[in-house]
């Protein structure tokens, strides 16, 4: 009698351990999706980014802005660390251009563009929101904005921001793109 009970206990117990192991298989294969869709760098434009369930209200509350007209709100708050910042975010553009140059990327036309990034402590760059402004006329080709962001998301992997801070940080900016 005593096995009698014991068996249909072993049976609950069993299927409760499966439901466990598999509840924790598709929790970590969740984890591990998540990580490889977001722990890469990430250049989209802004009208894209809500799409792929990135909230910029959510990364404006975990990355500190570099500078504000309140220092107190700032990273860098003397004069002397928002010219480096300044001279660090030129760099930054000025060496995206150089490698968008190396790919063989030539701006069709004089393109004007808006862009957000969000940099790591380190110096590396965790996304860079874009946005072209200007009309439909004086905006790239969708194959041309495409590749751009394409060589972006290349450019990102391996960059690193010349400054660094002690949190996560953000800085925007407006770009013009020249033809050569």
């Amino acid at each position: 009698m005593k096995k009698e009970k014991q068996i249909p206990e072993l049976k609950t117990a069993g299927k409760l351990k499966i439901n466990l192991t598999m509840k924790f298989y598709l929790v970590l294969i969740m984890l591990i999706t998540v990580h490889l869709s977001y722990g890469q760098p990430i250049a989209l434009p802004f009208q894209s980014a809500e799409k792929h369930g990135i909230s910029m209200q959510h990364l404006d509350s975990i990355y500190k802005n570099a500078v504000n007209s309140d220092t107190s709100h700032a990273i860098f708050k003397t004069d002397t660390e928002q010219e480096k910042l300044q001279q660090s975010y030129s760099k930054l553009l000025k060496d995206l251009g150089n490698y968008l140059s190396k790919n063989n990327f030539k701006w069709e036309k004089k393109t004007q563009s808006f862009n957000k990034v969000y940099f790591n402590n380190d110096g590396t760059i965790d996304y860079f929101l874009f946005i072209f402004r200007g009309n439909a006329e004086s905006n790239p080709s969708e194959a041309q904005q495409r590749e751009f962001q394409r060589l972006l998301n290349l450019f990102i992997k391996e960059y690193i921001f010349a400054l660094t801070a002690n949190t996560k940080f953000t800085q925007c900016g407006g770009a013009v793109y020249m033809p050569e």
